[in-house]
């Protein structure tokens, strides 16, 4: 799994129709399912499906005649840009969609995709911005596809959603208002999932999901992606503060589903000029709900801070700004403000040695992977020079601007 690394994967992960039972298909040379195989080596396998196959998913399980097919950025599933021909089935609906093909090891926890479906339609009732769901020929909202690769067996989980308008925030200069936007999306998301309900929630309990913050000290095994330099020494302090003072702070945050993963090219903005004629940005996208799980309120403002840090030319500057929008909703306790500066710390160390771990898996993948690499490195060093207390001193008297009415 991932997450700044995954920072352009272009699809909300939806999951399984209401029944929870996937329909099944075979790809192309297969007739035969999948009887579970090495579990070994289907662990975590990305898809490496051609266009072709792509395509014949498209057609074949939900129906739509394909027009054009392209491959999207991915971190370890695959994705696809499709653009459907009209038909008189499909006139007045949507033509550009998503097809999302899960790899191996998310393909096995169907009920956890269920419950990540079902959050993004309800967060699209609710009025957010994310993707529509497009059900199979069966009805269902995924199929297991199985292919034959020779040696073994593999089975993925593909999805199809609608193609969402915009372009990554990544791609423009944010500004304080953008960025007080953003801190105040993260906060309704969480704010908005208190009501949610569903038989299987408790698959978001993932006790071991590495990208969860909680799940920080997990990084030891891992560490050895790094080497021996002064990266590595700085990933083992933080875990080290990690286990120290925020261990036993987790029982005074309070609890909530998190999107764990609200970065600049999984939030898309459109533009619009104002009166003066100057661009005005509006969010008109959330996408890749796979980091889903049960974590803290302060959780997913420190991994937004984190990814809004990451290609701004004032990097420290973009906390207090993020830190003001969430709290416009959900203001911080003392006790969950005091574990900030370390959350996001900890987080630029989850970024940064998975994204050296994977690379070492994929060194085909190595440019994309890398992509936080290029900053994050220095802006974590930046804010330990700094210090906790001179950083929280800008975050905070920032945030407080906001709510004098004068922001800085």
């Amino acid at each position: 799994m991932g997450a700044v690394p995954r920072a352009g994967r272009l699809a909300a992960s939806l999951g399984v129709g209401s029944s929870g039972s996937p329909q099944t298909h075979s790809l192309f040379p297969l007739d035969i399912m999948s009887n579970g195989g090495d579990q070994r080596s289907q662990a975590c396998a990305k898809p490496t499906f051609s266009e072709a196959q792509a395509c014949a998913v498209v057609e074949s399980v939900f129906g739509l005649k394909v027009s054009k097919i392209q491959p999207l950025p991915s971190y370890d599933d695959q994705n696809f840009h499709v653009c459907i021909s009209r038909t008189k089935d499909t006139t007045g609906g949507p033509t550009e969609y998503v097809l999302k093909i899960s790899n191996t090891e998310s393909s096995k926890t169907p009920d956890l995709i269920e419950v990540q479906s079902h959050i993004i339609m309800f967060l699209q009732a609710a009025g957010f911005p994310t993707a529509s769901v497009c059900r199979t020929k069966g009805d269902n909202i995924t199929s297991l596809m199985s292919v034959d690769t020779g040696s073994e067996i593999k089975s993925y989980l593909v999805r199809l959603l609608t193609y969402l308008p915009g372009r990554p925030i990544a791609e423009i200069p944010i500004g304080p208002q953008l960025l007080y936007e953003i801190g105040g999306l993260a906060a309704k998301l969480d704010k908005t999932l208190e009501k949610f309900h569903h038989p299987k929630l408790r698959c978001l309990h993932r006790e071991n999901f590495i990208w969860n913050l909680k799940n920080v000290p997990l990084l030891e095994k891992y560490l050895y992606a790094l080497g021996q330099d002064q990266n590595c020494e700085i990933v083992k302090q933080v875990i080290r503060l990690f286990k120290d003072e925020v261990m036993s702070k987790l029982t005074h945050f309070r609890e909530c589903i998190n999107h764990g993963d609200l970065n600049d090219h999984n939030i898309l903005i459109e533009s619009s000029k104002s009166a003066s004629g100057d661009a005005m940005y509006h969010i008109s996208g959330i996408l890749d709900f796979d980091d889903m799980s049960y974590g803290y309120y302060v959780f997913e403002v420190a991994i937004t801070i984190m990814y809004m840090m990451i290609e701004s030319k004032n990097p420290i500057q973009v906390g207090g700004h993020v830190l003001a929008g969430f709290e416009s909703i959900i203001p911080l306790t003392p006790v969950e403000r005091g574990a900030l500066f370390l959350l996001v710390c900890s987080r630029f160390c989850q970024s940064l040695v998975m994204a050296a771990y994977s690379c070492q898996l994929h060194p085909e993948n190595k440019e994309y992977l890398m992509i936080t690499a290029k900053t994050g490195w220095k802006h974590l060093q930046q804010m330990f020079d700094m210090g906790q207390k001179a950083v929280e001193e800008i975050w905070f008297n920032t945030a407080k601007s906001y709510a004098s009415g004068i922001s800085m």
